[in-house]
């Protein structure tokens, strides 16, 4: 009897292939038999591609689930498009090949971006600077700003800035030494006014190079050198030009300042605050020309010694006098009380 009612249990399928009886719990028994009988069939191990991601996709066993996860969905009879645990259990030396070609890549990406730097942004830049540093004061050169600040924006941004600091640097200075090179050949009676016009064309063309590398000098000179742009190029004029040429030129100064308009007073302004504002320490090498145009150079005054200024004073007119300079019309002078 129980042999019939086995081979007349009713064994159901629905649209899901989930098997279900209506009879006693053998059925179920049998089944799960097969169903361990066919989970254990072998299955084929993908091999793992470079980069520690296998050849094809498998699917990911659900969480808490059954032997039957691991199948296809039997409702859409595709492969599952969750991650696979291979994914995770890549060799050690896959992985490692990936960050050693990440590397790789980003050094090459660097060079190139060094290679176009030096073939397409310094090249343009060093053209500009050029035309900047040989312009005269009164001559007008049309530059294109907005280019050549288009240009150093990049070059910061594509982390450049030393490289660009350095060829700025090294391009000035080149510039300078020429500047000094010519002063060298310059005759003594002219080179006050050769150097006044170095120094002045000079402050005219950072009035340009400045504010355009102002980029540079921002993110860069400022935040990691603790400096200021026009103050290190200003800096490189000191070194390669003024300390090249100061032993010569205090004695012409001192003997211009002794002989009235041998110079020009503007140009002899403009050399003594110029060295001045380069090294302030250089006044002490010649006090009296440097006290004439600029303030508190001397001691302060002491009363004890106020004849020794008047008697200065008197000299002082005596000699523009006999050089030919009269003290004006004295008519008009309003008559002293002893008179």
């Amino acid at each position: 009897m129980e042999a019939m009612e086995d081979d007349s249990l009713d064994v159901k399928d629905d649209h899901n292939h989930n098997y279900c009886a209506s009879g006693s719990g053998k059925v179920r028994t049998y089944l799960s038999s097969q169903l361990s009988d066919v989970t254990t069939v072998p299955q084929p191990v993908c091999p793992a591609v470079p980069g520690g991601e296998p050849g094809t996709r498998q699917g990911k066993p659900r969480p808490g689930g059954t032997g039957r996860s691991k199948f296809m969905d039997s409702d859409t009879g595709s492969e599952s498009s969750e991650v696979s645990e291979t994914d995770f259990t890549a060799p050690p030396a896959a992985v490692e090949g990936k960050f050693t070609l990440d590397s790789t890549s980003k050094f090459l990406l660097n060079a190139m971006a060094v290679e176009d730097y030096r073939k397409n942004h310094w090249p343009n830049l060093e053209k500009a600077i050029d035309r900047l540093l040989i312009q005269n004061p009164t001559d007008h050169i049309s530059v294109s700003y907005a280019q050549i600040y288009s240009y150093i924006y990049k070059c910061v941004c594509q982390q450049h800035s030393e490289l660009l600091y350095n060829d700025l640097t090294s391009k000035i200075t080149s510039h300078l030494q020429q500047v000094s090179t010519q002063l060298q050949a310059s005759p003594p009676e002219n080179l006050i006014e050769n150097f006044n016009v170095a120094l002045t064309q000079y402050t005219a063309s950072l009035q340009c190079i400045v504010p355009v590398f102002i980029y540079l000098n921002k993110f860069y000179i400022e935040s990691k050198l603790n400096r200021d742009l026009r103050e290190d190029l200003m800096k490189l004029f000191a070194d390669h030009v003024a300390e090249k040429h100061v032993n010569t030129l205090m004695p012409l100064l001192i003997e211009a300042h002794s002989m009235p308009f041998q110079v020009q007073p503007s140009t002899m302004a403009s050399v003594v605050k110029g060295l001045h504002s380069l090294r302030p320490e250089w006044a002490q090498l010649a006090p009296a020309v440097f006290s004439g145009f600029i303030p508190q150079i001397n001691p302060p005054a002491v009363e004890s010694l106020l004849s020794d200024y008047a008697a200065h004073d008197q000299k002082l007119q005596m000699e523009l006098s006999m050089n030919g300079f009269p003290r004006g019309d004295q008519s008009r002078k309003r008559a002293s009380d002893d008179s």
